[in-house]
C-alpha cells in the first residue's frame, strides 16, 4: 500500500544525499588548483550549458575528466546523402569528423565568427582547412532533449500500462494498491474536475485520455528535469511549442460553425464588430502561444535560479576560499527549498497546461446562443 509519509521521507532523503554529493563536489573544486580557478568561473557559460540542448549527455565532471554519454549524430547532406556516427567523434567540439564540425565558442573565436552566423551547438560542414563551407545541411540527430523525450514517453507508457494491468487483475471494485493507489485519485480528479466541467456532455468523455496524456507527459518530464544530470526538456521552447501545437490542433478539430460565427460575427453593435472580430481572431492564436510561453518560462526560470544559487559558491570561492566554504551551507539550504518549490511547480504547470487545454477545447465547442463568458 502506498504511504505518503514513507514517500516524503524517501524524497527528503534523496534530496539530502544529492546536496551532500554536490557539496562534496564544490568542496573539491574550491580546494583544488585546477583549471577553473586559473581561468575564472564563468557562471553564464555553466548555466546555459546545463539548460540548453546538446549532442551528448553530460553527466558530471570529475577533475579534468568529463563523464558524458555520446548520442547519435544523423546528418543529411543534399549531395553526400545521409551520414550517421557518434557525437564522440567531435571530441567535445575540438575536432571535425567526415567534413562536419560541432560549433562551440572556441571554434567561433578562432575563426572570427559570431553565434548569429553559426549558433553554438549546431553542426556545420567544413572544408579541409576547417572553415565553414556555407552548405545547408539537415541535422536530424538524437540530441539530449530528444533522448529524454523518448525516455519520458517510454516511462509514461510503462507506468500507465502497469496501472491498466492492475485494473485488469484486481478489477475496479477492489481498493487500489501500490502505484495504482497514487495514480487513481489524480485520474479521477482530472476527469471530474477538469475535463467534465469544461467539456460537458458525451463529447467530454472522449477527451479524457487526451487531457490525461498531456498532464502526465508534462509532469513526468518536469520531474525528470529535476534529476541531476538530466535534460531540461520542458524548459525548451521547441518542446513547449510542439505541445501547444498539439493542443491547438485538438482545439481546431473541436470547432463548429457557431464558434467561427462568434469569432467573425460577434454579438455586438455593427460598428464594434469591425474592431472586435480581428481581436477575437487573434485570440484564437494567442491561446496556444500563452500555453507555450507559460510552461517554458516557469520551468526554465526554476532551473536558472537553482543553478545561479549554486554558482554563487564558485563566484565567492574565486574571490576567497574561506568565503566559498562559508557560503556552501547557505547554498545547500536555499537549493533544498528551491527544489521543493520546483517539485510543486512541476505539478502546477502540468495541471495548468492540461486544464487550459480542456478550457480551450470546451470554448471551441460553443453552441448557438452560448455567447456568455
Amino acid at each position: 500500500m502506498f504511504s505518503l509519509n514513507r514517500f516524503k521521507y524517501k524524497l527528503v532523503a534523496l534530496i539530502t544525499v544529492f546536496f551532500i554529493t554536490v557539496s562534496g563536489t564544490f568542496t573539491t573544486a574550491l580546494a583544488s588548483d585546477g583549471h577553473e580557478e586559473k581561468k575564472g568561473f564563468n557562471a553564464k557559460e555553466v548555466i546555459l550549458g546545463h539548460v540548453k540542448d546538446a549532442h551528448d549527455w553530460h553527466i558530471v565532471d570529475l577533475g579534468e575528466t568529463h563523464v558524458t554519454v555520446p548520442l547519435p549524430v544523423i546528418i543529411y547532406h543534399p549531395e553526400r546523402g545521409m551520414s550517421m556516427f557518434s557525437s564522440s567523434k567531435f571530441h567535445h567540439g575540438h575536432d571535425s569528423y567526415e567534413g562536419y564540425r560541432l560549433v562551440d565558442g572556441h571554434y567561433l573565436a578562432s575563426k572570427g565568427l559570431t553565434a548569429a552566423q553559426y549558433p553554438e551547438g549546431s553542426i556545420i560542414e567544413v572544408d579541409t582547412n576547417d572553415n565553414p563551407t556555407g552548405q545547408k545541411i539537415y541535422d536530424w540527430s538524437i540530441t539530449k532533449n530528444i533522448a529524454f523525450l523518448l525516455f519520458g514517453s517510454v516511462l509514461l507508457v510503462f507506468l500507465m500500462l502497469q496501472v491498466a494491468k492492475a485494473y485488469r487483475i484486481r478489477g475496479h471494485r477492489q481498493a487500489p494498491k501500490g502505484f495504482q493507489s497514487l495514480v487513481e485519485p489524480v485520474i479521477i480528479f482530472m476527469r471530474d474536475e477538469v475535463v467534465r466541467p469544461n467539456i460537458p456532455g458525451a463529447k467530454g468523455e472522449k477527451y479524457v485520455p487526451f487531457i490525461l496524456t498531456i498532464f502526465f507527459f508534462i509532469l513526468i518530464n518536469n520531474l525528470l528535469g529535476l534529476v541531476p544530470g538530466s535534460a531540461n526538456v520542458t524548459g525548451n521552447i521547441a518542446v513547449t511549442a510542439a505541445l501547444a501545437l498539439i493542443s491547438f490542433i485538438a482545439m481546431m478539430a473541436a470547432t463548429n460553425r457557431h464558434f467561427w460565427g462568434h469569432i467573425f460575427n460577434p454579438p455586438v453593435p455593427g460598428g464594434v464588430k469591425v474592431i472586435l472580430a480581428p481581436v477575437e481572431l487573434i485570440g484564437v492564436f494567442t491561446k496556444p502561444v500563452s500555453l507555450m510561453i507559460r510552461l517554458f518560462a516557469n520551468i526554465l526560470a526554476g532551473h536558472i535560479i537553482i543553478l545561479s544559487i549554486i554558482s554563487l559558491v564558485f563566484i565567492f570561492g574565486s574571490l576567497n576560499k574561506v568565503a566559498g566554504y562559508g557560503f556552501l551551507p547557505i547554498t545547500i539550504v536555499f537549493n533544498i527549498v528551491m527544489m521543493m518549490l520546483e517539485l510543486l511547480v512541476a505539478f502546477i504547470q502540468a495541471f495548468i497546461f492540461a486544464n487550459l487545454t480542456a478550457v480551450f477545447i470546451g470554448q471551441a465547442m460553443e453552441h448557438q446562443g452560448d455567447h456568455h463568458h
